[in-house]
């Protein structure tokens, strides 16, 4: 459910590797050219341009943007131009660095990817750090957060739309009894939230909720200051709604006192060819505004233009 706006006819790779290499000739750089080209072009077109522009000019396309662009906006048009495995693959990593740790990019890579793509994620990973993902994750984590995380990430979920009522039905109980036990952490409650499928514990949250009265992330509220708790119910969110779950980044993104450019840019270049739509439905609902014009207010320059086209502003 793209809005990526691909124009009807697309010039070839090679006519837009040599584009490109306009924008980056002479004393300024073109901007403008470079998003549309850029902006406006697939994983599998972005693919073959750089292909093209490495066999024309011997040079990495990322490497020549690099020398080009600078601040958000240069960040917007790198991840963008990643294929996406590789570009999760350096999400992943910079999020397990000292001074870029993040609990929360690791957390929503593994929940909402296909478990096809979280394994090409693992595998583009392994051969650009020569390391395993799952490695550095628990290097980089301790105690319950290592606990969750590592088998979110490493775990390859059924994908298919069969569910068993009467396991929904026995693992409902069960995380009852844990979150009732104040027993968050529970080697049960963690197996059932990282391995079981999307449909299958979507019943059982429902099953939940009918049986116990109340929704699974109200009775994980207990402690409202509680960290653990909080990566807890965004996991059960990624996993159950992922469009709820990306309007709350982009929400606390662009409502906090200066933006937060580094989710909002995530968001927009991870999500921008695969439920943008969705995501723009849910923001307008939840914020009575329009996604684009929340980031137009934002964002400025060739950074807002970037971000616009990506997520399918008419005017970009």
């Amino acid at each position: 459910m793209a809005t990526l706006a691909v124009p009807p006819s697309v010039p070839s790779p090679a006519e837009d590797a040599e584009q490109l290499r306009k924008a980056f000739a002479g004393w300024g750089t073109n901007e403008d050219l470079i998003i549309s080209i850029l902006a406006h072009r697939n994983t599998a077109q972005r693919k073959l341009i750089r292909q093209t522009y490495a066999e024309t000019y011997g040079e990495d396309l990322l490497k020549a943007l690099d020398k080009e662009l600078s601040s958000d906006f240069e960040r917007s048009v790198l991840l963008w131009t990643l294929d996406p495995a590789e570009r999760d693959a350096f999400l992943s990593n910079e999020a397990t660095k000292k001074l870029t740790s993040s609990n929360w990019v690791l957390l929503e890579i593994a929940c909402t990817r296909s478990s096809m793509e979280l394994f090409m994620v693992r595998q583009a990973y392994h051969a650009r750090y020569k390391k395993s993902l799952e490695e550095d994750i628990a290097c980089h984590t301790t105690g319950d957060f290592r606990k969750l995380l590592v088998p979110l990430a490493s775990t390859f979920r059924y994908e298919g739309p069969e569910v068993n009522m009467t396991l929904a039905r026995s693992e409902a109980k069960i995380l009852h009894e844990k979150i009732h036990e104040k027993a968050y952490n529970h080697d049960e409650l963690i197996r059932i939230v990282t391995t079981r499928s999307k449909a299958q514990l979507n019943a059982t949250l429902n099953h939940y909720n009918n049986e116990f009265g109340n929704a699974i992330n109200k009775d994980l509220k207990a402690d409202p200051n509680d960290e653990f708790l909080k990566l807890l119910r965004s996991a059960i969110k990624c996993l159950t709604c992922t469009e709820k779950y990306f309007e709350k980044v982009l929400r606390l993104a662009i409502n906090k006192l200066g933006t937060d450019e580094w989710a909002l840019t995530r968001v927009v270049t991870t999500r921008a060819e695969v439920d943008m739509q969705r995501i723009k439905e849910q923001y307008h609902k939840r914020n009575s505004v329009p996604l684009d014009r929340a980031i137009a207010n934002d964002t400025s320059g060739d950074y807002k233009k970037m971000l616009l086209a990506l997520v399918g502003h008419e005017a970009a």
